[in-house]
């Protein structure tokens, strides 16, 4: 049984694989297609939405973390580019740990994706929702309030009317309220839904569903789109910019500027999706590599200067709105520029939908050829050369969670997931360094020795930690062993795997750039709450469930290995 766990695929049965049975799929994406998707994923609901709340925790030094994140990403993104130009084919992070790791491992980073994207899909259908319902509102348009949230959010409202009164209640939760009180009943049981958000998701899925052709035109034209206003509102909004709403730069040290890592970190999850469009591209070795370092950096670049204009043009406590993009262009009076950005504001979410739409179905049929899921996932559209039962599946998936849950529920849970996939993928790197795997790469992560380098970081992270982190180590004292492990478990593994990588670096002159990859991931992980890792245990647990039920009985190596 450990045998079947761990065994790996070599690159050469999976390009044999990809090339004798062929994938059914239409292969039309170029380097700009693909660097159109990623900037589609990545610029949606993270830029329009999640920003304004980083801004608010951490303040203009935000747009800094957006570097350091950034950075992390970078780290990642070579990793996968090297991957995709060894391995071409759809599966993503799952297929490469399948190479590096084995069975198991790439069952679990499978799994993992499934919250990258398609709960991540969810927060951006959400988003979309909140944007659409204040479009429609700036035209006279008025949809009931019980038709455009989750339920969650009027109970919570109820209650809190129930205990301070409703004179009271402001923002989000008075509109919750009214929801509550105007909602058709069963019996005493309101019925209160997303709907927007559940039919932009379908609408979605249709046009991934009818194919990879429309769907790339679509995305194209809504990218154009979308950078056009974003550049118009840094260009623009240069000119209400005040110094003064710099200073203090980071009002709440560095605590509120981590505090914004999901947040800030969800904007960038995206660049990754496009390597699941492999077997759609004409040169996959070539240009996927070429497309994730193109839209990263173009990314980057356009998420420092939007931050440091929206902080510069009001006060950063001004920014805890859903459409901070909007807002910042009322707050200074420019009402037409505000509408405009709204109203863009939906076609950039439904960019960004389209693209993580796109990507989980592609997942899920590649691990069904594997024999991981059943045979069906796999089914390619005999018009549309599409994964059909795939993308009906998960448009449900995300249309139906995304009617009835609320947005913060998922932001952290898909960071979660993403960063797990991260780490693997990076490390994945230094198992094809070691085993000449990295030899049939096309793309190479630049190779810097890491022998000396990786240690001697690590003692300066302990220096730096006893000169400038003594409030954070006051605080350890003060916990008791329970408290360490539900809430501080994290750092602790983040140290443990710096002087474990610290050493084997050592030992077998590992890659300095994965092993950076792995130790920002890991950090950045370190940020999030316990909860969400418990939520992502249990995730886990459930995914190894259907694997052992399912997948192991059934994979296509194992029957392979048995035969021989």
């Amino acid at each position: 049984m450990k045998n079947q766990l761990f065994k790996k695929k070599s690159v050469d049965q999976i390009l044999l694989d990809s090339e004798t049975k062929g994938s059914g799929l239409a292969k039309i994406l170029g380097v700009r297609d693909l660097v159109s998707l990623g900037i589609a994923a990545i610029v949606g609901a993270g830029i329009f939405s999640t920003i304004g709340l980083a801004a608010f925790n951490g303040g203009p030094a935000v747009s800094m973390l957006f570097v350091f994140v950034a950075f992390a990403c970078v780290f990642t993104a070579l990793s996968y580019a090297q991957f995709a130009s060894t391995v071409p084919v759809s599966g993503s992070a799952y297929t490469y740990a399948y190479v590096a790791f084995g069975e198991l491992f790439a069952w679990i980073i499978g799994w993992a994706l499934v919250l990258e994207y398609a709960v991540s899909n969810m927060v951006v259908a959400i988003s979309w929702s909140q944007y659409f319902v204040s479009m429609c509102e700036g035209f006279g348009i008025h949809i009931p309030k019980w038709l455009t949230m989750a339920p969650g959010y009027a109970i919570e409202a109820h209650q809190k009317m129930l205990d301070v009164g409703a004179e009271n209640l402001t923002g989000i939760d008075r509109i919750a309220l009214q929801a509550y009180e105007t909602a058709p009943r069963i019996g005493d049981m309101p019925i209160i839904f997303d709907f927007p958000a559940g039919l932009i998701t379908v609408l979605v899925t249709m046009l991934v569903y009818i194919g990879i052709k429309e769907s790339q035109r679509a995305s194209n034209i809504m990218v154009i789109i979308k950078v056009g206003i974003i550049l118009a509102v840094i260009l623009g909004g240069v000119f209400f910019v005040k110094p003064e709403n710099w200073t203090p730069f980071a009002p709440n040290g560095l605590g509120g500027v981590m505090s914004g890592v999901a947040a800030v970190f969800f904007a960038f999850i995206g660049f990754d999706s496009i390597s699941t469009t492999a077997e759609e591209c004409k040169n996959p070795q070539r240009d996927l590599p070429k497309a994730m370092i193109y839209c990263l950096v173009i990314c980057a670049v356009l998420y420092v200067l939007i931050t440091l204009v929206l902080t510069g043009m009001v006060n950063y406590t001004e920014l805890n709105v859903k459409d901070p993009l909007a807002y910042v262009f009322q707050y200074v009076g420019f009402d037409n520029m505000a509408g405009i950005i709204s109203v863009t504001s939906v076609i950039a979410i439904t960019s960004a939908l389209l693209v993580f739409q796109l990507a989980q179905p592609r997942i899920w049929m590649t691990m069904s050829r594997d024999g991981l899921l059943w045979k069906k996932f796999s089914t390619i559209h005999p018009k549309y050369k599409t994964p059909s039962f795939a993308t009906i599946v998960t448009g449900f998936v995300v249309a139906v969670p995304a009617l009835f849950f609320k947005m913060d529920f998922f932001v952290d849970l898909t960071s979660v997931g993403t960063f797990f996939a991260f780490i693997l993928v990076c490390a994945g790197v230094l198992y094809m360094d070691k085993s000449g795997l990295s030899k049939k790469s096309k793309f190479k992560v630049p190779y810097v020795n890491g022998k000396y380098l990786v240690g001697l970081g690590f003692i300066a992270g302990l220096v730096l930690m006893y000169l400038y982190g003594q409030d954070s180590l006051a605080e350890w004292k003060t916990l008791g062993a329970s408290e360490v492990i539900l809430h501080k478990s994290l750092v602790l593994v983040f140290w443990i795997t710096w002087l474990t990588l610290s050493i084997l670096s050592f030992k077998h002159d590992f890659s300095l750039l994965p092993v950076t990859g792995i130790l920002i991931n890991l950090y950045l992980m370190s940020e999030l709450g316990a909860s969400n890792w418990i939520i992502f245990i249990i995730w886990l647990a459930i995914g190894l469930l259907i694997y052992f039920m399912y997948g192991y009985k059934h994979s296509k190596l194992r029957e392979n290995t048995v035969s021989e």
